[in-house]
C-alpha cells in the first residue's frame, strides 16, 4: 500500500499559513509532506513565494513527517553548491527526514538573474552534473570540480547529516525518466502513468521510491470549485513545453485564456464526492507508485483535512 502524503504549495501560501497546513496534515494521518520551490507563482492570483529553504527550517520544528522538494532546480538560479549546503542542513535539522527532488526546472524561476535558458537536453545534462557535484559535497570532503557546466573549489560542507540525503529525480518524458533511473535515488511525477514507472523500474530504478501527486479542490460546492481552480491553477491545463519556456507570471496569464473552466471540470477533482477523491488518487497507486500526495487547491483548508482524515484515507486503506 502506497504512503500517502501532503502537498505544500509555496506559489499559493505564506510561511505561516505552509506550516499550519503541515500540522494540520499530520493530525489528519497524511505521512509525508512535499514542498514547492519557486522564486515565482505561475500567476499574481497565486500570490506568495517564501524561499523554501527558510520554511524546511520552520517545518522540522513544527512536525515529525519526512520532508521533499518538489522539486529544486540546483542548476541555473542557484549553484549546485549552494543548493548541496541548503540540503545537508535541512537533512540535519530533520534527523534524516529529508529528501531532496530535483528538476531541470523552468524560465519562470531560474532565468532571473539573466542567465540563457538552455533547451531540455542540455538542461539535463547540467542537472546530472549538479547530483554529482551535490552527492560528492555531501560527504563532508573538500570538492574541487571542474566540469563542463560547473566549477567548484576548495568547498567543503562542515554540517552534513550522518546518512546520504537521498535525491529524487522528476521526469516527465522519457529522457527525463531515464536519467532518474540511472542516477537518482527516486523517481518523482505528477502523471499516474503506469508505462513510466515501468520504465523508471526496468531502467535502473529497480525497487526505489516512486512518488507522485495531483491537486484537488474540496468544496461543498462544485462549481465554486471548478471556478476557484480555474482562477488559481489554470496553468497546469496548458499544453506542450509552455511550462517550462513562459518566463514571467504575466505571461502564464496570457496563456492561461486558453484554458476553459470545461477543461478544469475534465481534468480536476472539484467538490466532495469521496469516491472522485479516492479514485484520483488510487490511480497511481494502481500505477504502482509508493507514496502519492494531494494538494488542495481551495480556501477550505479545515474542511479539506476533515474530509480526507474522515472519508478519503480510510477508504484508501481499505481499498489497499
Amino acid at each position: 500500500m502506497p504512503e500517502y502524503g501532503y502537498f505544500l504549495s509555496c506559489e499559493q501560501y505564506g510561511p505561516a499559513e505552509l506550516i499550519e497546513q503541515a500540522r494540520m496534515a499530520e493530525q489528519a494521518g497524511f505521512q509525508a509532506l512535499w514542498i514547492s520551490d519557486h522564486y515565482h507563482p505561475w500567476n499574481d492570483e497565486q500570490g506568495q513565494s517564501p524561499f523554501v529553504w527558510s520554511v524546511i527550517g520552520a517545518l522540522s520544528e513544527a512536525v515529525s513527517l519526512p520532508i521533499e522538494t518538489a522539486v529544486t532546480c540546483p542548476t541555473v538560479r542557484m549553484h549546485p553548491a549552494v543548493v548541496a549546503q541548503a540540503a545537508a542542513t535541512s537533512a540535519v535539522m530533520t534527523d534524516n527526514r529529508f529528501r531532496l527532488g530535483v528538476g531541470s526546472g523552468e524560465a519562470l524561476n531560474e532565468h532571473i538573474l539573466g542567465d540563457h535558458w538552455p533547451p531540455a537536453h542540455v538542461r539535463l545534462d547540467m542537472l546530472e552534473e549538479a547530483i554529482q557535484v551535490m552527492r560528492r559535497l555531501f560527504t563532508g570532503e573538500e570538492v574541487n570540480h571542474h566540469g563542463p557546466h560547473y566549477t567548484v573549489e576548495n568547498a567543503r560542507l562542515y554540517t552534513v547529516p550522518d546518512e546520504p540525503i537521498p535525491i529524487d529525480i522528476s521526469g516527465f518524458g522519457p529522457a527525463a525518466t531515464q536519467l532518474a533511473s540511472r542516477v537518482g535515488d527516486g523517481y518523482i511525477t505528477i502523471e499516474p502513468d503506469e508505462a513510466m514507472v515501468e520504465q523508471y523500474r526496468k531502467g535502473g530504478g529497480g525497487g526505489k521510491l516512486v512518488s507522485g501527486g495531483t491537486k484537488v479542490c474540496y468544496d461543498t460546492d462544485k462549481d465554486e470549485a471548478v471556478t476557484t481552480v480555474h482562477r488559481l491553477w489554470a496553468n497546469e491545463q496548458l499544453p506542450g513545453e509552455l511550462g517550462q519556456v513562459l518566463p514571467s507570471p504575466k505571461h502564464f496569464e496570457q496563456a492561461q485564456q486558453l484554458v476553459t473552466e470545461d477543461m478544469v471540470r475534465a481534468n480536476r477533482v472539484c467538490g466532495d464526492d469521496v469516491d472522485e477523491h479516492v479514485a484520483e488518487l488510487k490511480q497511481f497507486a494502481d500505477a504502482g507508485f509508493d507514496r502519492v500526495y494531494v494538494n488542495q487547491i481551495g480556501p477550505d483548508l479545515r474542511g479539506f483535512f476533515d474530509f480526507y482524515r474522515t472519508k478519503v484515507l480510510p477508504q484508501l486503506q481499505q481499498a489497499a
